[in-house]
């Protein structure tokens, strides 16, 4: 294994970034500064914390430009879509500041004559947060402004691929005046995440990434009896029904299947389409993706970057061959995207049609702008297709009947249930998974519960 964490970037494949990886030895002083740090600020008022992290993300916004081009050479996020990842990160870290308050305030029971009794949301201790690189800001930010919220220190690990990002967060949040030691970054290997974990200094694990890397995560956590928080992978349906404008669907799920290259854990990744408005539909859906221009993410015209590397989109185009060889047809010509090279990380957007649940495009998290879109002939039929699936992340209808949208929500396996929206997080809700989407919850009052942990007060007023 390297001794340094490498960083290449998809643009034109050379090396963007390396940093020395850190040594096993230096855990222990890690966590005693975690430790010195969050034994203070833990003292503070939530008022107090309020006020500097507020202060952390007005600093931290007003770098977004220098972010929208970073984010372009690490992971090939067009610049024009740069400041939506900034944008994300403050609404975010503004909602979960506003509402600690009242997230964190002791919960209060009957009256008891001679008692006073209440519970007490205290802070663990250390949370170590491992993010991923395909919204590298948006991510993180779901665990590490809560967490530092409700008075714990946060050690973040980031992705190779993004890791610059952790240094940007970490130094903006340093000079608002984030007291030191709160909040440090490790350049770690895999071996240093998981002694780190096992060292007896860590209270929560928040992780964002693969199933095979949260089932490795819950290994390493075995025996520490701590919290671990998992949002892993995602195949998310959509569900158009007969009664909607196929156009607006269109338009809107092709956004996201497309958006970030499609790769966004809760990005479309599979359609079902009422027959009466199917045609009409994948019409609208073709014509739309023919309108993305593929190309380098630091050109200003270009709407669609190169995946994160060629590995990955190599991965979706060995799903459309399979799919095709098997009897689908593939509806996007990539000869109308320059671009997209075999081999490479540019890849043309491709929809695919014809397809059935034996394909491995329809089951197997694609991570990549292609969808695949099967027709239905009833609510009954869509139900049973969009819970095929071993992940539960989000999934949408789109219809004008509400009502028939929380029936039809009611009966799906899901996290997170849309009707005419897909592919955003509202930080007012509880962001969380089912099945091997991950378990435990981030964003909402309900994502401070992870964070903290129930301390009674039983107090005896006379004797």
């Amino acid at each position: 294994m390297s001794d340094s964490l490498k960083t290449f970037t998809p643009v034109d494949g050379s090396l963007y970034l390396e940093r020395p990886y850190m040594s096993e030895d230096q855990i222990p002083s890690l966590l005693e500064k975690a430790e010195k740090a969050q034994a203070e600020w833990k003292l503070k008022t939530v008022a107090e914390r309020a006020e500097i992290l507020t202060r952390c993300v007005e600093v931290f916004e007003s770098r977004k430009e220098q972010i929208s081009e970073e984010l372009a050479w690490q992971m090939g996020r067009p610049v024009r879509y740069g400041a939506g990842e900034v944008g994300g990160f403050v609404e975010r870290a503004t909602y979960m500041i506003s509402v600690a308050e009242k997230a964190l305030a002791p919960v209060e029971v009957d009256e008891k004559e001679g008692f006073t009794r209440y519970i007490k949301r205290e802070a663990l201790g250390v949370v170590f947060t491992i993010a991923p690189w395909n919204f590298p800001y948006m991510t993180a930010v779901n665990s590490i402004v809560p967490a530092l919220m409700a008075g714990n220190a946060v050690i973040l690990k980031h992705a190779t691929q993004t890791h610059l990002c952790g240094e940007t967060m970490q130094k903006a949040f340093v000079e608002a005046g984030l007291p030191e030691g709160l909040f440090q970054l490790v350049v770690a290997t895999h071996d240093f995440a998981a002694r780190l974990i096992q060292s007896g200094g860590v209270n929560f694990v928040a992780f964002t990434g693969s199933v095979p890397g949260g089932a490795a995560i819950e290994t390493a956590a075995t025996g520490q009896f701590i919290g671990v928080g998992l949002e892993l992978g995602g195949k998310d349906p959509a569900y158009v029904r007969s009664d909607i404008d196929p156009v607006f669907a269109a338009e809107n799920l092709v956004d996201g299947a497309m958006f970030n290259s499609g790769q966004s854990c809760c990005g479309i990744e599979r359609i079902y389409v009422h027959e009466d408005v199917y045609d009409a539909f994948v019409e609208g859906v073709v014509k739309t993706v023919n309108d993305y221009v593929l190309g380098n993410p630091l050109d200003e015209e270009t709407t669609l970057g190169p995946c994160v590397n060629a590995k990955a989109a190599d991965f979706v185009r060995g799903q459309v061959k399979d799919a095709v060889a098997a009897g689908a047809r593939a509806l996007i010509d990539p000869a109308q995207f320059p671009a997209d090279e075999e081999g490479s990380p540019y890849l043309a957007p491709q929809v695919v049609v014809d397809v059935d649940h034996s394909m491995r495009i329809m089951t197997e998290e694609s991570f990549g702008p292609v969808v695949g879109i099967m027709k239905v002939s009833s609510d009954e039929e869509a139900i049973t297709l969009m819970n095929d699936s071993e992940f539960g992340l989000t999934a949408s209808v789109w219809t004008n009947d509400a009502e028939a949208a929380v029936s039809i929500g009611d009966q799906i396996n899901t996290g997170t249930w849309f009707m005419n929206r897909c592919d955003y997080l509202d930080p007012a809700l509880a962001w969380t998974g089912v099945k091997n989407s991950g378990r435990g919850c981030t964003l909402s009052t309900v994502g401070y519960e992870s964070l903290t942990r129930p301390k009674s007060y039983h107090l005896r007023t006379k004797i």
